[in-house]
């Protein structure tokens, strides 16, 4: 699994590379708009470490954040599912702020919490928490008849036991989309410390962008996807881990 994903990146990133150095000796362009090989060699013994550092923070961050949407995403979906008022002012409420743009909203947040790291934590879990909330809420709003009718049936039915029916029947779909909304986290991040942060590799890329140097953005794209791809591997194996226990509890695999 995880030599297939980096073996992905990998393919996607060179052949991305290759077209840009492509479109340089295309239009003999210099160096200082698109730097040759050498030059991004050079610069990624001279910013590796660094950089890496600061992918890491970003990373550990990205973490955090994606962990607290997926709880705040879990809370919302379990009241949002009800059919009384409460659960539908609940969606719509996340709806509406949803349809407020990351880069409207953060201003605020900035002016609020500063540029340190809760600032870093609440975009990024923002970022990613809407598309978990659209399929919990679609999970948990979803009846497993066959399963449901018999606990209905011997009065032992309660909102957890329903919760849980149907989360663990539509698991493989509620890991899809948590590993997916993992990526959308790592953006979110980068996107906080590129606007206003003074850390993280966002923070190096707006430094990289101001001084115009591609060969360390483009550095920074090597390893944020290294890091990337490494989170997303280590998601998907929770997810097959739970599965597995879940299909032995159910007595499906001995």
């Amino acid at each position: 699994m995880l030599h297939r994903r980096l073996y992905q990146f990998f393919i996607i990133y060179f052949l991305g590379l290759t077209a840009l150095l492509l479109v340089k000796y295309a239009f003999n362009l210099s160096d200082y708009v698109i730097p040759g090989v050498p030059e991004i060699w050079q610069t990624f013994r001279h910013t590796y470490a660094r950089f890496l550092g600061a992918v890491i923070d970003t990373l550990s961050v990205a973490i955090l954040g994606h962990g607290l949407s997926i709880g705040l995403a879990t809370v919302v979906a379990i009241i949002g599912r009800l059919p009384i008022w409460v659960g539908s002012f609940i969606r719509v409420a996340a709806y509406n702020i949803q349809a407020y743009p990351i880069v409207a909203v953060a201003p605020i947040i900035f002016i609020l919490l500063g540029d340190g790291l809760s600032t870093r934590l609440l975009i990024a879990a923002m970022i990613c928490y809407f598309p978990l909330l659209l399929s919990f809420i679609g999970v948990f709003s979803e009846p497993v008849s066959e399963i449901e009718h018999f606990f209905e049936a011997t009065r032992r039915m309660n909102w957890r036991l329903q919760i849980k029916i149907r989360a663990f029947e539509n698991i493989q779909k509620l890991i899809t989309v948590v590993v997916g909304s993992g990526t959308m986290a790592m953006v979110g991040t980068i996107v906080a410390e590129f606007i206003a942060a003074d850390a993280g590799i966002g923070y190096s890329i707006r430094i990289a962008l101001y001084q115009s140097d591609l060969s360390k953005i483009l550095v920074a794209l090597f390893l944020i996807g290294i890091c990337t791809s490494l989170y997303l591997v280590g998601l998907e194996w929770s997810g097959y881990l739970i599965q597995k226990r879940w299909a032995i509890s159910r007595g499906g695999v001995k």
